[in-house]
């Protein structure tokens, strides 16, 4: 006899979230990004100037990692560092060509962003709530 599926929201957010993380990849490997890669190029560019220490911070690697994907954005003409001499702090930013990019993948991600508000409306109707809940708490503390 089959067991009775039980309801876990950590198992299905999990769930889902792959399935959404594979369908993101998909759309941004013609443009040769990963998952991985968009978030850093984001995070360089929302934060002009930012460090290598607090790049790996933000994205939950290394710093040693982060300074391979720097140092592969700079060679495709993506990210320059303003400050680019041994013993000096780094100043990374994304160029005019890593701007494009990004603006290519945000299309794709808003593609996808249609999909699934209309497949699971009610999931992202849940999850805008819980993200504006999330910026009012930040704001207030």
């Amino acid at each position: 006899m089959a067991q009775e599926l039980r309801f876990s929201p950590t198992v299905t957010l999990l769930t889902v979230g792959r399935v959404w993380d594979a369908a993101l990849a998909e759309a941004l490997k013609p443009l040769g990004l990963t998952t991985r890669k968009y978030g850093l190029l984001g995070h360089i560019r929302g934060t002009p100037g930012i460090s290598f220490s607090e790049l790996a911070r933000r994205s939950r690697i290394t710093v040693q990692s982060a300074h391979t994907a720097v140092a592969a954005f700079a060679a495709a003409g993506l990210v320059e560092d303003a400050t680019a001499h041994a013993g000096s702090a780094s100043s990374l930013r994304v160029t005019a060509a890593g701007e494009r990019l990004l603006a290519d993948a945000g299309a794709r991600v808003a593609e996808l962003d249609a999909r699934m508000t209309e497949e699971h409306p009610g999931l992202v109707d849940a999850l805008r709530a819980d993200f504006d809940a999330t910026v009012r708490r930040a704001a207030f503390s």
